[in-house]
Formats: structure tokens, sequence, C-alpha cells
């Protein structure tokens, strides 16, 4: 809250009493959208947040898919979005690429919902994923709930040295991820998915903690082809060198903005060994890359001032610019696509600028 000789204490408490009613946009795209939700542990991977030494890693994830069209009145998913609950994938022999989502931190995997959708609409299948005692509560198949165990304790050189170690635990989930998405793809892990999947046309994506768990996984694993990066400070180590192209767009750059954000990103973009893209999009703010913008207090620093509409139109063009690009291999000026969205960095192997 400011203080109120800013002149700026009514209009800010006012908006936050004035919550507008979420409306999400229809998706664009030519198919209807269905989702699942699934639950998958790791067997090789001890649970690092218990003690129990038995206790192996689980994941929820939530599945976005090009889906036949429903009957009217067919079950609608939960949460506030415009999708199919369990719709039938959408036929025909085509294979889709698929897209990882990591949410921030303390975020949850529906935070993205617009842009899954949208995503998914266009005929890309997004797979968001709730990381238990990061996510904000995860909610598994026998009911147990598991509450968020992580927390900034306010020192910088600590809370970097927390950060790096929870965006491991994240990235080492996203490819676990990836792993179970080809078992499904395979027929090993029973499915309507099972051989629809394009796993060898793979995304990984986040938003704030979980774009610097996406940059990790993809240092970490060569099966990635493409990388978005929403908003997010790169934790833990800069090497080895990303060797997939990234796109990281970024919110608008102003006084209160950490000093060290750009500098430590764009040394990420520059040891990259393929082409990467920084985009600084005038008018949005850190949560203009979720779905804040549709359900929030129109507050500028808090989800921008693009609005309701062009908030998501924006994310959801420039994102999929990037995977038309990298993972169809759609010919066409990417570059020149995105600049037209902002502020555009272009970092190519020995010719950066």
């Amino acid at each position: 809250m400011r203080h109120a000789e800013d002149g700026r204490t009514t209009e800010i408490v006012t908006a936050a009493w004035s919550f507008p009613v979420p409306v999400f946009p229809e998706p664009s795209g030519r198919f209807a959208v269905g989702t699942r939700v699934v639950e998958w542990t790791d067997p090789h991977r001890p649970e690092t947040f218990t003690a129990d030494p038995h206790d192996r890693r689980t994941v929820v994830v939530q599945l976005w898919y090009p889906a036949q069209k429903s009957p009217a009145g067919a079950q609608r998913a939960q949460y506030l979005g415009r999708t199919e609950h369990e719709a039938r994938i959408v036929s025909g022999a085509l294979a889709r690429e698929v897209g990882l989502f990591s949410p921030g931190s303390g975020g949850v995997r529906t935070q993205n919902t617009a842009w899954a959708e949208e995503l998914a609409s266009r005929g890309y299948v997004v797979a968001a994923i709730d990381h238990p005692f990061d996510s904000a509560a995860v909610v598994l198949t026998h009911g147990r709930t598991i509450p968020t165990k992580t927390a900034s304790i306010g020192d910088r050189g600590k809370d970097g040295v927390l950060a790096a170690g929870w965006t491991a635990v994240r990235a080492a989930d996203l490819s676990f991820v990836l792993t179970q998405l080809d078992r499904l793809d395979r027929g090993e892990i029973v499915g309507p998915l099972t051989g629809r999947l394009d796993t060898s046309r793979a995304a990984v994506s986040g938003h704030s903690m979980g774009g610097a768990a996406a940059l990790q996984a993809a240092r970490q694993d060569g099966r990635f082809d493409a990388v978005i990066d929403l908003d997010g400070y790169p934790h833990g180590p800069t090497s080895p060198s990303l060797r997939r192209p990234t796109l990281a767009l970024t919110q608008a750059i102003t006084p209160g903005t950490d000093p060290h954000y750009l500098p430590r990103l764009t040394k990420v973009l520059k040891l990259s060994t393929a082409t990467s893209y920084r985009l600084t999009i005038s008018g949005t703010a850190h949560l203009t890359f979720m779905d804040g913008p549709l359900y929030l207090p129109p507050v500028p620093s808090t989800v921008g001032s693009l609005g309701r509409t062009e908030s998501p139109r924006v994310v959801a063009a420039t994102t999929l610019a990037f995977l038309d690009s990298t993972l169809r291999h759609q010919s066409g000026d990417l570059a020149g696509v995105l600049s037209a969205y902002g502020d555009l960095g272009v970092y190519r192997p020995g010719n950066s600028r």
C-alpha cells in the first residue's frame, strides 16, 4: 500500500475492492480444447522435502489438448477457462507437439489456463505441473493435500541458494514429465493420448521461478527443443550453456525492477549456442504473463496496463510465433514479428545485439 501523500491511495484501495468479473477469452484456434489431470510418481527419485527415505517424488500434471467438439452440456473443467473435461482428442493421424509448463513460486498448474487453452486450440498439447511442497497446495488422488514448504527468508544470498535448489527440483520434474509423456505416447502408460504425442518436438516453459526451471531443464535435458521463460529470473548456474532456441519475455523495466535481472538474463542468452530472443513488453508487469489480468484488480504495478483483452493476446501471439517457428519450422521473420510487441534483443552465437 502506498502512503496517502502520493495522492494515489484512494485509487488503489478502490481498485482493490473492484475485482473484475472473470471472463476468459475464447480460444482463437480451429480446435475445441479438452483437459485431463494425471498423477505420476518417479520411482527413481526420492522426495527431498520429506524425511521419509521411502518417499518418492510425485507430481500432478494437467494436460490441455486439441479435442473433438463435445455436445452441449458436456462436463466443463474446474477453474475458469473454456475447457471440456476429458473430451476426446481431435481425430486424425497427426501427432501433436508438446509444451511443458512450470508455474511461478507458490503458483499452481492452472495459473496460465487461458494461455494453455489458446495453444491447445492451435494443435499443441500443453502439460502444466503442480510441484508438491512448492506449489501453493497440491491435492493428490487419495485426498492428501500438500501445502507449500518453500519461502524466502529475506537474505539475498541465502534466498538465492534456496531458489537454486528449488529450481533444480522443478527442472527434474519437467524432465520426468517429458519421460512420462513419451511413455504415454508409446502405450507404456494407458491413456487416450497414446500415439498422438510428438515428444521429439517438445518445448519447456515456465513463469517466474518456473521460467528459471525451464532454462535449467533445457540445459540438462537435450530432448527439449525450445525454451520459453515468462519473466523468470535465471536462478542457479549459467553453465552448461543453453543449446536450444529460447524466448524470454520480460515485464517493463522500472526503477523498482531488480537491477540484477536483465544483466543475468542477458548473460544466459548470450552464452547460448542457439539463437535466443529477449522481448521486453511495455505495459506489462510480472503477473501479466499468467491469468492475473483476467481476475485481479487492474492495478498496473501488479498486472500491467495492457488490459484484460490485450494481455493474454500478446503473451499468446509472441509465444505461438516462437513455437510455430522452432517446433513446426514455419518460415517467416520471427524477429520481425516479435519486435512489433516491444524492445527486442536477438542473441545469435558469436553475433549478439
